[in-house]
This record gives structure tokens, C-alpha cells and sequence, in this order.
């Protein structure tokens, strides 16, 4: 699912424009099947950029759901049998029909029911895109660790993970920078999806292009769900059928309500709540005027690293 051929990157940026200003008018259904633990907030999201959210995950309606839906958001946070199998029965709906799906691989790394899950998943894509056309469209998400956890289980490789929370050495820094927007790259290209990593540096990615996202705040790992909550988001922009811009709009824009949200700090609750009125409040000015994007490069000699253009 790489970028349209001749595709630059001030044209992903009006993409993203363009579904910002689609998506309230169109009021998509946004399907979620995510942990008890954030799905009212999910859900909020959802609606705060004008999507319809439906958290609908009984096995025997999600099919019927997920048929109706703009997007599809599964997210592997405190699984059970009945979401395991809603799951799956959604995605192969969302497949077959081509509708967009983002497949969050919350705690991949700390359970090997989750890496089965996600086995599964790609799995019945491959199975149901058909040989003949390009594979359903897919973002997969995570934090840093989780997504190389997903990059070591196809190689035979076991990555020590404990809990949901990214490894300390899973950051982005002018030492790792070059060889973690490989890393991402090439898992987008195995897959033929959208790959997105989100960390103090977001990197998302396609087949060819890479984007570093650096807007947020530590202040956002205080509530819980954050992480659900951009998955909520980005599946809301993806209604539009445009990956990369979709992801790359959910990252910077979630970010930026977070530093935004954060500003006259007075206590976690607190947070939350204007963190919600920031998402539903948020324009495309806003987004023009905080984001701070990065465009990554591989060059003869080395890497170029340049910013988004305006």
C-alpha cells in the first residue's frame, strides 16, 4: 500500500487537508472493537472530528457491522474468546469489502495469545485480498517495541517486552533515527500497508516514504488510552480511503491536542477533559501552524532528513 507513483509529500499534506475537511460532512460510521478500558473515550473521539462511532463486538453481529462501516479500528488491549473472534470475523468482512482497517498490536510483545492473533489476522489478508490484487488496505500501529516485535516474529526472532509500555532503548535519536525509518520502511513494504510507530517520535511510513512526527508531550502518558485513543482517530481519517495521509493527520494531530491540552497544567482529570475539547475544537489552521513534520530520505550517502513542506 505505497504511495501513488509521483506522489510528493506537500501532495500527502493535502490529502490530509482534504480529509479533515470530508470526514465531518460526511459523518462515516467508524467501527471499534477495543478494550473496555478506553472504549468510552474511543468513542468521544470519534465523535469530537464528526465520525459516528459504533463499539459494537458481539460475534454474531460484527460482520454485519463492520459491512456499513467508513473504517475498521481493532485493537488487542485485554482480549477475550468473544473480541479474539469478533475480531477476526470483522477483519475479514472489512477485507473482503476493502474497507480500511487499523490493527493496533497493543501488548503484542508481553503475550503470545496476542502474536497468534495478530499471525491470524495477516493471515486471512493474504488469504482474502486474493493473489490478483493488491491487498486490503491496513495500517498497522503500535509503539516502537511492539512494531519490532512484529518485524522479529517473521524473522525468528523473540523480542523481551514487559507490559504495553515501549522498551527505553525503542527511541528515536540521531543514532537510531537512519536505521529505525529503515526497519518501519521495510516492514510497510513485506506488508504492503502502512506502517505507524508512535513513540516521543512518531515514524509512519509506507513502502517509500517516511515521516517523522515529533508534536506531543510526556504529560500524555499520565491518562490511560491514549494509544487506543489515536488508533480511534486515525481510523476516523482512514474512512477516506487514503492511508498514509490518514495516519500521518491522526499522528500530528493527536500531538498537537496533547501539547495544546497540556498548557497551565492543573492535574490529570483535568487533562483529559481539555484534551477532548482540543480534538473537537481543532481546525486545519491550527494543524499548519504546530505541527512539526519531518520528511526522511535515504540518500547516496547516507540519510536527509527535511521538513514537511508548507
Amino acid at each position: 500500500m505505497s504511495s501513488k507513483k509521483n506522489e510528493t509529500t506537500d501532495d500527502i499534506w493535502r490529502k490530509a487537508e482534504r480529509i479533515m475537511e470530508a470526514v465531518p460532512k460526511k459523518a462515516p460510521l467508524i467501527h471499534c472493537i477495543t478494550n473496555p478500558i478506553s472504549i468510552h473515550d474511543c468513542a468521544n473521539v470519534i465523535l469530537a472530528v464528526g465520525g459516528r462511532p459504533i463499539m459494537a463486538e458481539h460475534p454474531e453481529e460484527v460482520r454485519e457491522i463492520t459491512a456499513s462501516a467508513g473504517a475498521l479500528g481493532l485493537n488487542l488491549g485485554n482480549i477475550t474468546d468473544a473480541r479474539r473472534t469478533s475480531m477476526l470475523l470483522s477483519g475479514e468482512e472489512a477485507v473482503r469489502r476493502r474497507i480500511p482497517v487499523i490493527l493496533d498490536l497493543v501488548g503484542i510483545g508481553c503475550s503470545g495469545l496476542r502474536r497468534t492473533i495478530v499471525r491470524e489476522f495477516l493471515e486471512m489478508r493474504e488469504r482474502c485480498s486474493g493473489k490478483e490484487k493488491e491487498p486490503a488496505p491496513l495500517v498497522l500501529k503500535g509503539n516502537l517495541s511492539e512494531i519490532r516485535v512484529l518485524a522479529g516474529m517473521e524473522l525468528g526472532q523473540e523480542l523481551e517486552v514487559s507490559g504495553v509500555d515501549a522498551r527505553p532503548q525503542d527511541v528515536v535519536n540521531d543514532v537510531t533515527r537512519d536505521g529505525i525509518a529503515r526497519e518501519i520502511r521495510s516492514l510497510a513494504r513485506r506488508h504492503s500497508a502502512v506502517v505507524m510507530a508512535t513513540g516521543k517520535t512518531d515514524v509512519i511510513a509506507d513502502g517509500e516514504q517516511v515521516y517523522l512526527v515529533e508534536n506531543g508531550c510526556e504529560r500524555m502518558a499520565s491518562i490511560t488510552g491514549t494509544g487506543c485513543m489515536v488508533t480511534a482517530l486515525t481510523a476516523a481519517w482512514l474512512s477516506e480511503g487514503e492511508l498514509l495521509p490518514g495516519a500521518l493527520l491522526g499522528a500530528v494531530m493527536y500531538g498537537i491536542c496533547g501539547e495544546l491540552a497540556a498548557r497551565d497544567w492543573k492535574g490529570t482529570g483535568t487533562y483529559q477533559v481539555r484534551l477532548m475539547d482540543e480534538l473537537s475544537e481543532c481546525t486545519w489552521e491550527k494543524i499548519e501552524t504546530c505541527r512539526k513534520v519531518s520528511v526522511w530520505k535515504e540518500c547516496k550517502f547516507g540519510s536527509k532528513l527535511s521538513n514537511l513542506p508548507g
